[in-house]
């Protein structure tokens, strides 16, 4: 019942645009100098040129700062909960946090969270990480862009992209503090400051950012998980020094802390000590028949259907004993120093990104730009792989140096920096639109893994792993071109060289950086052309249709190299390949946006078909009896993706906006090969199923109430009631588990009077427990005798409902 209300809900929101349009058109059109002015126009940067967001032919969502600040974004899974159709997946070795955080739009989910199939980027400079996001002091607004952007924005844009743009200091002295407390230990400290230094001509803006909270969640041992604390800082200076030309210089940084992460696995095994009491839970509810090792059919418990809340309170080891400490503080096989990483339990995160851009109007019609960005991201993370309390089951492997019962802490380490550079010529004059530049993007990262249940520090230590790089060279255009005043044709493309390198780790403790000696490489080379078609139906209406193409780097698994011939035999046997080829997508879509009842509705409606071909796939095989993983790719996929999207904003009075938005977001299966899944669930043919990790159904809606303050001078109000709903995901291309739907609900009211404003809100209202994340995993135990098959799912806990009140003045 509550699906089909979900669902119904939806429809209604994806046909509000059609009767809109239908207004627009029937309306007569009105003398000029009579006709509404539209407010509020929201200018984006989606196509590297100021549009009005509802005259740019372009799939996309924007946040205004207005916006930002009433649903308090500050992260990009912020972001995601509020703009349908866009997922955040934080799975990854073993634990759900801020580690890394996969973006995936429509449907488009990569092989692994470190890879990516979304970019994103800060005024239209590549980042490497959507965790620059936090460090954002004061954004103007955020673009998400929908389907390729690859003729505007290189590399890792296949399903889309993600551009926060930066507020411009004025001439004038400014700036704000903002003090926020909660429940929780939840605080805030804000501060921006922005101003002049030689007048108009040179000016800047300072912001720094002080957050912290205790973990929603409560463990076996009375500790809290997801407990967080960041701090960064940020600086922009935008020189002006004559009316054609234009600078800007903008630096971040930020450290993250946190500790262990609000996840769980649910088991579908029972976990018991040597007098066969249960220590962790089995929750199976059906079971598969499927393959063991050497192929001989087996029967497989599992979860079936929607995955259940957690049957056993959430545990984990988190005590940083002599053990611990040790591994930690050795330098061999890692990538960062053991001073610069984690210290016990938890994550810890440093980035820093540097950027540059120049605006140069070469005559009153021609710009040249030249823009050039670098980021330097580390993290280290240290998390119990096994999740639960295993001390009263015994360590078979104890002895010197390890502990006496089982245990399986883990360690995971990387290091990304990349640097980019690009240079473009605009044109802009009567019917013709155009640019036209190249670019250059070089990135590179290495990490390290290591842990277990051995002897720690002793014989036990981290495996540093080798160098990969990514070298993209690309040559882009646009045109556009009005053939009435009513009708234009945009052609844009991109010719993309990507030159991919994977090198040994060089000897030293740590591993120390540089290329070390050349593994493998491989050279692809594409053309990624983008044709739109736009017609203004209406001055306040227009339909447009583009197709697009994408293409997403190749990649290696290297661990074929090195792998002995036992191991490398099986990976092979399960599909693994050396070098993989590119995963390319074509993208058809149409779409309609507009303005109505005297421009106090604005709407957008879009439909789109993408069939995504050679997709890549991860690859994961079973060596031995003794926990020991092998970590591969293939291209193994052909999905095709189709949805409708859309989304209306609605100024009802001076007094109430009503905003909703909604995507129905489905996929097909063609053609998907997985060892691992086939031996879990005896399926081999996936045609029909549906992309893991992605709501299939989402929507956003809100109300927002404000005025002036009856009887006082200077003094406004207002009530916000927002609404997020993201369906359910499955946890593979099997589709044999789901997590269940979510329904979120926040407030926030506050008033104002002159330079101070106070805010109060609560976050979840309705304390919606449902997870946030879901991946296939494994339950660990001595003898790993249930590491054969999936026998777990590894998911991410949602923050549970949360209050607090919030003071802002204004300098």
């Amino acid at each position: 019942m509550k699906n089909s209300a979900s669902m119904a809900a939806i429809a209604i929101i994806l046909a509000i645009g059609l009767p809109t349009a239908a207004i627009a058109q029937d309306t007569q059109e009105e003398p000029k100098a009579e006709r509404a002015e539209p407010e509020n126009v929201i200018v984006v940067t989606a196509r590297k040129r100021k549009e009005d967001i509802l005259k740019t032919p372009v799939t996309m969502t924007a946040m205004t700062a207005d916006q930002i600040e009433k649903r308090s974004i500050v992260s990009i899974a912020d972001v995601a909960a509020n703009t349908p159709g866009f997922n955040v997946n934080n799975n990854s070795s073993g634990r759900a946090d801020r580690t890394i955080q996969g973006v995936i739009i429509r449907g488009f989910t990569p092989s692994t969270v470190v890879a990516t199939t979304t970019s994103t980027f800060i005024d239209g400079v590549p980042v490497s990480s959507p965790s620059a996001l936090n460090s954002v002091g004061a954004a103007e607004r955020i673009e998400v862009l929908r389907g390729p952007q690859s003729a505007y924005f290189g590399r890792n844009t296949f399903a889309g992209a993600i551009n926060v743009v930066n507020k411009v200091p004025t001439g004038e002295w400014g700036g704000s503090v903002t003090t926020m407390v909660g429940t929780r230990s939840n605080y805030r400290l804000r501060a921006d400051l922005e101003g002049p230094i030689a007048g108009e001509a040179l000016t800047f803006r300072a912001t720094f950012d002080r957050f912290g909270k205790d973990g929603s969640w409560v463990a076996k041992d009375g500790g809290t998980l997801g407990d967080q604390k960041s701090t960064s800082g940020s600086l922009l200076i935008a020189a002006k020094p004559a009316s054609w030309l234009r600078a800007k210089v903008y630096a971040s940084y930020s450290k993250d802390e946190d500790g262990v992460s609000a996840s769980t696995r649910i088991s579908a095994v029972d976990i018991r000590d040597p007098a066969g009491n249960i220590v962790y839970k089995g929750q199976s509810n059906c079971t598969l028949n499927g393959f063991d090792g050497a192929g001989a059919p087996v029967k497989n418990p599992f979860i079936c259907g929607t995955l259940p809340p957690p049957a056993d309170q959430l545990s984990t080891s988190r005590v940083t004993d002599s053990f611990v400490k040790k591994f930690l503080s050795s330098p061999q096989g890692r990538v960062l120093d053991p001073s610069q990483g984690v210290q016990g339990y938890g994550m810890v995160r440093r980035y820093f990104h540097l950027h540059g851009t120049v605006d140069v109007d070469l005559m009153p019609d021609v710009t040249a730009t030249v823009l050039a960005g670098y980021n330097n991201e580390s993290w280290s993370q240290f998390s119990d792989l096994d999740s639960f309390d295993s001390t009263a089951v015994p360590n078979p492997f104890g002895g010197p140096g390890s502990r006496s019962y089982f245990d399986f802490p883990y360690l995971s380490e990387r290091i990304s920096k990349d640097y980019s550079v690009e240079g473009r010529l605009s044109y802009d004059s009567g019917k013709f639109r155009g640019v036209a530049g190249a670019s250059l993007l070089d990135g590179r990262n290495r990490g390290s893994i290591g842990g277990g249940n051995g002897a720690l520090g002793t014989t036990v230590f981290a495996n540093g792993g080798g160098t990969d790089r990514a070298k993209t060279l690309g040559f882009f255009f646009g045109a556009t071109y009005d053939l009435t005043r009513a009708l234009s044709v945009s052609l844009e493309g991109r010719y993309q060289i990507d030159h991919t390198y994977a090198y040994n780790p060089r000897p030293g403790a740590p591993v120390p950086s540089g290329l070390g000696t050349l593994l493998v490489d491989s050279t692809y080379r594409n053309f990624l052309p983008r044709v739109i078609v736009n017609y203004d139906v209406t001055p306040n209406t227009m339909v447009y249709a583009s197709v697009a193409k994408g293409v997403n780097p190749g990649a290696f698994s290297t661990g074929l190299i090195t792998a002995t011939p036992e191991v490398r035999a099986l990976a092979l046997a399960a599909g693994v390949t050396l070098r993989v080829a590119p995963e390319k997508v074509t993208n058809y879509e149409v779409g309609i946006k507009g303005r109505a009842f005297d421009n106090t509705l604005t709407y957008s409606l879009a439909g789109y078909y993408a069939p995504w071909r050679d997709q890549i796939n991860s690859i994961v095989v079973v060596v031995g009896g003794a926990g020991a993983f092998f970590y591969g790719s293939a291209n193994t996929g052909s999905v095709d993706l189709y949805g409708v999207e859309a989304q209306t904003s609605w100024r009802a009075s001076d007094l109430v906006t009503f905003e909703l938005g909604g995507a129905v977001n489905l996929s097909h299966i063609n053609a998907f090969t997985n060892r691992s899944l086939t031996t879990l669930s005896g399926i081999t043919d996936f045609t029909g199923k549906e992309q893991p990790n992605s709501s299939k159904y989402s929507a956003v809606g809100a109300i927002q109430l404000g005025g002036d303050v009856r009887g006082v001078n200077d003094a406004k109000w207002f009530g916000r009631l927002d609404w997020n709903y993201k369906a359910g995901v499955w946890t593979d291309q099997a589709n044999i588990v789901r997590t269940p739907d979510r329904h979120v609900f926040n407030v926030r009211a506050g008033i104002s009077r002159g330079i101070v404003s106070v805010e109060a809100f609560v976050t979840n209202l309705l304390n919606d427990k449902k997870y946030v994340s879901v991946y296939d995993n494994f339950m660990f135990t001595p003898m790993f005798e249930y590491t054969g098959n999936y026998s777990a799912l590894l998911v991410g806990m949602p923050e549970l409902r949360a209050g607090g009140l919030q003071v802002k003045v204004k300098l």
